[in-house]
């Protein structure tokens, strides 16, 4: 357990001197699970110099975003870099970009926490749906887009996804991506809806 005095002086430190808090301010703090003592205790300091909010986000080195696959439709460059400050990208062309863009292919076979992941954007196949991606590629986990329609399809040990689509809205339907967890080899798929 770290000495409270030292961990208060440290806060009181980071916050006046560093951070230099005053009154009205909103401080966001961003710290490791394992330093949740150190970031209660700037959270304290904050307040008493003033700060008229605290957040405080925690990360776990466990827990991380090891990748982004995007299923096409990617809207140019500038999108990709974007993305790829968050973590590595791996992406799919779809029916509206440049299938000669080096940083998009036509389908991407990657393997993480020991799930093989297919991804191909589907307007190859027409009209893309969940059984004819099954009966046409393999893999653990298919994600496809083209239909902007968000959805998620088991069939026995594998899983078809399509994260839907997170930039401006279409069709009618809300904006969504998909959030693939792997734990022990095993995959789940929750869909975030976006504002």
């Amino acid at each position: 357990m770290p000495d409270e005095g030292l961990l208060r002086r440290y806060a009181d430190l980071a916050v006046r001197v560093g951070a230099n808090v005053g009154d009205g301010q909103d401080v966001l703090i961003s710290a490791l699970v394992e330093h949740a003592p150190l970031a209660r205790a700037v959270t304290a300091a904050a307040y008493e110099a003033g700060a008229r909010y605290v957040g405080v986000e925690y990360g776990d080195t466990h827990l991380k975003r090891e990748l982004i696959l995007h299923a096409g439709d990617v809207g140019g460059a500038a999108v990709l870099e974007a993305l790829s400050k968050i973590a590595p990208i791996e992406a799919v062309y779809g029916n509206v970009d440049d299938p000669h863009d080096p940083a998009l292919k036509r389908e991407r076979t990657v393997t993480a926490g020991g799930v093989t992941i297919h991804v191909s954007h589907g307007h190859e196949l027409g009209r893309p749906n969940p059984t004819l991606m099954l009966s046409r590629y393999q893999g653990d986990v298919l994600v496809f887009g083209h239909t902007h329609r968000a959805a998620v399809h088991q069939a026995g040990q594998r899983l078809c996804v399509n994260p839907g689509a997170a930039g401006p809205r279409r069709f009618n339907l809300q904006p969504s991506v998909a959030r693939l967890t792997i734990i022990d080899g095993s995959a789940h798929v929750d869909i975030v809806m976006l504002a």
